[in-house]
């Protein structure tokens, strides 16, 4: 009261005339702690340093905290308009712009991606009025944060304040490579180079798209796959495609197209040939002779047992001069109303004749293998089935093995039937079961084989590796013969990871060339001394299959 008053009074005759002379310090003191430490604390003054001594009921009675609170308000805002500043960035004209011109047709690396970044005007305009904004702001955020501090000083809370970081260019590149593969069914990621792979936000898998395949510089692919962008289409000159990519070939593909005629005017692209298929062009259709025992071809069946039927070619006896390929099998099949049915068929591949345990099982919908498509015929209880092999995983072929069996569950009356005998319509409750396969079709095509020339090509080297190992006499031979066999080998049906690809070439050797087994061994093994002593290239593993 006495140093807020306006008495006039008080200032002329001075404090040390209204208190005693043992009172006047301590109530100088006490004024003075009401006033700067609002009441909450003792005020001293020491060495020109004058500051709040708090008592224990208020130990944060130096703090603002009140200043402090609104600075750091300030600060997150501040923090928030660094980060829309990014994302007004993404959503520009320009930016936009920019990621449409990028190419989609291959895979770009951060590298090219700098490269068009680079090339581009308006996005670089409008990305230096980024940088001003954000060197602006980034100002304004160290003068609070200093002031901050400087408020912070005498308190206990210490703040916890980061100052935001620009994104460096390279930080751009990778999300620009996020938004390009990482951007799908809602949700979305970050793309690791590395990896060329995306790691998902929100725990989930569902953010990655098809990544492009790889072309130009020092790789081998030439240009992607029109029907599946990931895999390579087409190879640079001294590389061959193999189920998606290219590998190097240590010799001329002409040479081997006089042994075997591995291109023909059928090798369709995937889109082309999938468009035959679904049309089942006759270019494709390759005549086959249909073997049953148990099944006539449109006529009524019981299928909840086991049947067993085949096509066959007998090469060997009639075509001696070919080898087959298969891009698709169709099968027509009829149902009575009502079915309860449900086929399923096992099939095996028999690739160059010889007995059925020399074939090898289809593995559908397993490690990448198409599974049956069933259409339903219109106006009909027909349905076509069909298996779309295309260039991917087409194969060679002698005899096609195809196993039916039927997923129903049967009456108690009719499970111990044995389902051999003659069908009976007008047995209501077995009409229900049977079904007729009206028409078997294998898709692919025929390519010339040489037997003679191919023949000497492996006496040759079976004289190579008798005589130890003399490999340079016949190196050319010895190129021709690893370049044949790693065409065959690679039709091989797809296996589990880990796992050695069947030997197709032996079973072509044995049974088109009718050598014995001894003399396989030893082409095989003078190959592999060939391919790992004189190329340095490492040998593959292969497995037994005739």
């Amino acid at each position: 009261l006495l140093l807020f008053s306006h008495n006039p009074r008080v200032p002329s005759t001075g404090l040390q005339i209204i208190f005693p002379q043992y009172l006047q310090e301590k109530f100088v003191q006490s004024a003075l702690s009401y006033i700067m430490c609002n009441g909450e604390g003792e005020y001293i003054c020491r060495d020109s340093q004058c500051s709040c001594q708090c008592s224990e009921e208020f130990p944060q009675c130096n703090c603002p905290i009140t200043d402090i609170q609104i600075m750091e308000y300030t600060l997150a805002n501040m923090a928030k308009t660094w980060t829309e500043a990014y994302k007004d960035l993404e959503n520009s004209d320009e930016f936009k712009s920019f990621m449409k011109r990028l190419p989609s047709n291959h895979f770009l690396t951060i590298g090219s991606i700098h490269q068009h970044w680079g090339n581009d005007w308006d996005l670089q305009n409008r990305y230096k009025l980024l940088q001003s904004s954000l060197e602006a702001q980034r100002q304004k955020i160290q003068r609070t944060a200093r002031k901050l501090f400087g408020l912070s000083v005498r308190c206990r809370h210490n703040p916890n304040h980061q100052l935001p970081r620009e994104r460096t260019i390279q930080e751009w590149l990778t999300r620009v490579q996020s938004l390009l593969y990482c951007n799908e069914n809602g949700f979305w990621g970050t793309f690791l180079e590395s990896q060329r792979s995306c790691v998902c936000h929100g725990g989930t898998s569902l953010c990655q798209r098809p990544i492009p395949c790889i072309i130009g510089g020092n790789n081998s692919c030439a240009m992607c796959s029109l029907a599946n962008i990931s895999l390579c289409g087409s190879c640079n000159k001294g590389y061959k495609l193999y189920r998606g990519r290219c590998e190097p070939q240590n010799v001329d593909s002409e040479r081997s197209e006089q042994f075997i005629s591995f291109e023909t005017d059928l090798d369709f692209q995937d889109l082309e040939l999938k468009y035959l298929l679904q049309k089942m062009d006759s270019r494709l259709y390759v005549h086959t002779t249909f073997i049953s025992n148990e099944i006539r071809l449109d006529t009524f069946f019981d299928p909840r047992w086991r049947k067993r039927m085949s096509l066959t070619l007998k090469s060997n006896k009639n075509r001696m001069d070919f080898i087959h390929m298969v891009i698709g099998i169709s099968m027509r099949i009829c149902q009575m109303r009502n079915s309860s049915l449900d086929p399923m068929f096992f099939v095996y591949v028999n690739p160059f004749s010889g007995s059925h345990s020399e074939g090898w099982n289809m593995p559908f919908g397993e490690y990448g293998y198409p599974r049956w498509e069933k259409i339903r015929l219109q106006n009909s209880q027909c349905y076509n089935w069909t298996l779309l092999l295309g260039n991917r995983w087409k194969t060679f072929f002698e005899t096609v093995h195809i196993y039916l069996r039927s997923r129903t569950r049967l009456p108690s009356l009719l499970r111990n039937e044995t389902g051999q005998g003659p069908v009976d319509l007008s047995d209501p409750t077995k009409r229900q079961f049977y079904i007729k396969i009206s028409d078997v079709q294998v898709y692919g095509y025929s390519l010339r084989f040489n037997t003679d020339l191919l023949r000497s090509a492996v006496q040759q080297v079976n004289q190579s590796y008798t005589q130890g190992g003399q490999f340079y006499s016949s190196s050319s031979v010895m190129l021709l013969l690893l370049d044949i066999r790693d065409r065959i080998n690679r039709l091989a049906p797809p296996v589990a990871p880990g796992k050695p690809q069947l030997d197709l070439f032996s079973c072509m050797l044995k049974h088109r060339l009718k050598l014995t087994n001894s003399e396989i061994i030893r082409v095989n093994h003078a190959l592999d001394l060939y391919n790992t002593e004189i190329l340095k290239q490492s040998d593959q593993m292969t497995a037994k299959l005739c």
